[in-house]
């Protein structure tokens, strides 16, 4: 359970002054020259300390991944910061852009000297227009208070750009978001080589999400072992939380890690739609994990590992809540098509097998399958898991094995509903 004093978005909600002013009362901007100064080992070491692991989604140490950045290098370096929050179910960011945009600010000069760049790029999803009014504001508040941009009261020559995407859900892949930023189609590029070496404009970039930026300057102020501290081992630190779907008070909020969902629910949300008893099934991470049953609902913690160990995954933290009136083939179908138009097409077991299982899915939503197509579709999932040069495939193929693995009875029945029916029919 959080305690308010180990708040780090005391903002989240908008009830006070998002501006520059605001941001400082509340902490923003203190001590940014002093870390700095420190130099950029020590911003990497600590952070490394701290425990924090990517907030995108991919959970990877922060720290070590800042440190893949070369040293010495003749090329410039940069620092991409991936605001294009598409993933069904995840609103967290969209809450720091509008409501604390200077920690975000911030913690991209800090992230940036820590990786010897001078130069940002904040790529804000296209569907978030007064996010991004926001986001643009606060750095032109940020400019013209000096504390970024050329002889900045900070002594770190840094320039912070917004690139706002066209709405590919495609783009928030990393490669992706490479390419759209430099003006070209945005597909996922082939990796080796890597975006530490080889990245933007050809040259050394780091990709992090806008929560693990945002937090970076509140873990040096209150320390890495004030972070580390909070959580569960290897799962340290706080989290933002978006809960929606058959909940009472749909939310965003910040708990800490290893929080257990059954309380997170409770104590955020007001409890399940109908009670617990009414509960059918979560999606904990956002859209692309597999879904869990809510006897696992009932007794997992929020976090990378509890999560994994069920073969789902934390992902974004974007909880979605299914009661017993969700026709769950229906949604997992839904999803299906989601991730079937937002397909680069790139990959022919993308290309291919993300509008397979969604026609699949959707002849079984009816019942008018086979039973050993159940089988047969599973099996198609796993041809396009791991197969694909990016992980939309395996984000496409996920929910639908998590529907296979968790609710097979269910499609089962449905089949036999519409065998039976039909049946009938045919006798009369």
């Amino acid at each position: 359970m959080l305690h308010d004093r180990d708040r780090i978005f005391r903002n989240l909600y908008g009830f006070h002054d998002a501006r520059l002013k605001g941001a400082i009362s509340r902490g923003a901007w203190d001590g940014t020259k002093f870390f700095i100064d420190k130099g950029h080992d020590y911003i990497i070491d600590e952070v490394k300390k701290s425990g924090l692991r990517g907030r995108g989604g991919a959970g990877f140490p922060t720290g070590l991944k800042w440190s893949f950045m070369p040293k010495a290098d003749h090329r410039p370096s940069y620092l991409v910061i991936n605001a294009d929050e598409s993933e069904p179910g995840s609103c967290k960011d969209r809450e720091i852009m509008r409501h604390d945009p200077h920690l975000l600010i911030e913690g991209a000069l800090l992230a940036a000297f820590a990786m010897r760049a001078h130069t940002s790029y904040i790529y804000v999803r296209g569907e978030y227009i007064r996010e991004r009014e926001a986001l643009q504001r606060a750095i032109d508040e940020a400019y013209a208070a000096k504390l970024i941009g050329k002889n900045n009261v900070h002594g770190w020559d840094f320039d912070l750009y917004i690139h706002h995407g066209a709405g590919a859900y495609i783009c928030g892949e990393e490669t992706a978001m490479l390419e759209s930023i430099e003006g070209k189609k945005g597909q996922p590029r082939l990796k080796p080589p890597f975006p530490a070496n080889v990245g933007l404009y050809g040259a050394p970039t780091t990709i992090n999400n806008v929560e693990s930026i945002a937090v970076t300057g509140e873990i040096l102020r209150r320390g890495a072992n004030w972070f580390a501290a909070l959580g569960l081992p290897n799962n340290t630190g706080t989290k933002l939380f978006q809960i929606s779907g058959h909940v009472e008070r749909p939310c965003t909020v910040e708990e800490e890690m290893g929080i257990p969902l059954k309380e997170l629910i409770d104590k955020h949300c007001g409890g399940i739609r109908g009670g617990w008893d009414n509960l059918l099934a979560v999606i904990p991470g956002g859209s692309s994990v597999r879904c869990i049953t809510a006897e696992q609902a009932m007794n997992v913690t929020m976090d990378f590992d509890a999560l994994g160990k069920l073969g789902s995954g934390l992902g974004t933290a974007a909880i979605i809540v299914m009661d017993k009136s969700t026709d769950i083939i229906g949604a997992i179908r839904r999803i299906a098509y989601f991730y079937k138009h937002e397909s680069c097409g790139q990959c022919t077991p993308c290309r291919e097998g993300t509008g397979w299982m969604w026609r699949v899915l959707e002849r079984m939503e009816r019942g008018q399958a086979e039973k050993r197509e159940i089988d047969l579709l599973f099996d198609v999932t796993k041809q396009i898991e791991g197969h694909t040069i990016c992980a939309l495939g395996d984000a496409a193929a996920w929910p639908v094995q998590g529907l296979i693995k968790n609710f097979r009875p269910v499609i089962e029945e449905r089949i036999d509903q519409y065998q039976a029916k039909h049946a009938r029919v045919a006798a009369e």
